[in-house]
C-alpha cells in the first residue's frame, strides 16, 4: 500500500513536467495503462481481457465508466489548479462514498464519522475560496467530481461483490483513451515527453493499481486508508521540491483541516477493534 502511495503521487509532478496538452496528456497516460492492466490481467487470469470484460457486464461497464471519468477530471485539474489542491480534494473521497453507501445500501455511518465529514466541507469551503479568487475555481470543481465519481465506482464494487472487479480498470483506461482521442495531438509529443507519459501510464498508474489491489486484500481498511494518505502529502512535495509550486495560506489552512479529519477518523478506525477485543 505504501508502495501504491508513492506511485500515484508522482502523478501531479509529471502532468507538470510535459509540455502536451491535457487531452494528450490523458491520452497517452492511458493507452500506456491499459495495455499494461491488460497483458498483466490476461497472463496472471488465464483469460483474455475481453473474456474478463464480458464476464463483469453491466456492473464493470459502470465502474470502468466512473473511472474513466475520474482520471479524465484528474487530468484536468492538475492543468487547472494546484497540485495540493487536487490531491487534497481528490481524498475527500472515501466520505463521499461513504454518504453513498449509506443512501444506496443502507450502511451505517458512525456519528464521528458525520462529524468528520463536516469539518472536511468546511476545509474543502476554504480551499475553494481562495482559488476562486486566483481564477483556480473550475480545477477544485474537477476535484470534487473525481472524488465522486471514484466514490460512486466504490460503492458500485462493494454493491457487487460477487464480480472481480480489476479488468474495470484496464476497461476504464481504454475508455479514457477512446474519449481522448479526437481532442489529443499525440502526434505533436516528444520523446522527452512521451518517455514521462510511457511513466505516467505504467509506473504511475497501472503499478500503482496492481499494489493497491494487493496490499488492499492484507490489511484492514482504516489502515489502508490512513497509509493512502501518503499520496496527499508526497505530491505537492514533489512538485515544490521540484518546480517551487507553493500552495496558497487558504489552501495550506483547508488542507489541514481535511487531512486532520481524515487522520482522526482513521485513527479512532484503527484503535476501535482493538478496544472491542
Amino acid at each position: 500500500m505504501a508502495f501504491a502511495a508513492v506511485c500515484w503521487s508522482s502523478g501531479g509532478l509529471i502532468a507538470r513536467l510535459v509540455a502536451t496538452t491535457p487531452w494528450t496528456t490523458s491520452l497517452w497516460r492511458s493507452l500506456f495503462a491499459s495495455l499494461t492492466l491488460a497483458l498483466v490481467l490476461s497472463v496472471v487470469r488465464r483469460r483474455g481481457i475481453v473474456a474478463q470484460w464480458r464476464e463483469g457486464g453491466r456492473p464493470m461497464l459502470a465502474v470502468a465508466v466512473c473511472m474513466a471519468l475520474a482520471s479524465t477530471c484528474f487530468i484536468f485539474s492538475l492543468a487547472r489548479t494546484s497540485v495540493a489542491n487536487t490531491l487534497i480534494l481528490i481524498s475527500t473521497g472515501p466520505y463521499v462514498a461513504g454518504v453513498l453507501g449509506w443512501m444506496l445500501l443502507g450502511e451505517r455511518v458512525a456519528a464521528r464519522t458525520w462529524l468528520a465529514m463536516g469539518v472536511v466541507l468546511v476545509g474543502a469551503v476554504v480551499m475553494m475560496s481562495d482559488s476562486y479568487a486566483r481564477g483556480a475555481i473550475v480545477g477544485d470543481l474537477l476535484a470534487i467530481v473525481m472524488a465522486a465519481s471514484f466514490a460512486t465506482a466504490t460503492v458500485l464494487v462493494r454493491r457487487h461483490g460477487e464480480i472481480q472487479m480489476a479488468p474495470a480498470a484496464a476497461l476504464a483506461t481504454a475508455l479514457t483513451a477512446l474519449v481522448a482521442l479526437p481532442l489529443a495531438e499525440p502526434l505533436a509529443t516528444s520523446p522527452r515527453d512521451l518517455a514521462l507519459l510511457a511513466f505516467f501510464g505504467v509506473g504511475n498508474f497501472s503499478a500503482g493499481f496492481l499494489l493497491f489491489m494487493n496490499g488492499a486484500r492484507l490489511i484492514p481498511v482504516a489502515q489502508s486508508a490512513l497509509i493512502g494518505m501518503l499520496e496527499t502529502v508526497l505530491g505537492p512535495l514533489w512538485v515544490w521540491l521540484v518546480l517551487n509550486e507553493r500552495p496558497g495560506a487558504a489552501s495550506l489552512a483547508g488542507g489541514a483541516l481535511i487531512l486532520g479529519a481524515l487522520l482522526a477518523n482513521t485513527l479512532v478506525d484503527l484503535a476501535t477493534p482493538r478496544r472491542a477485543s
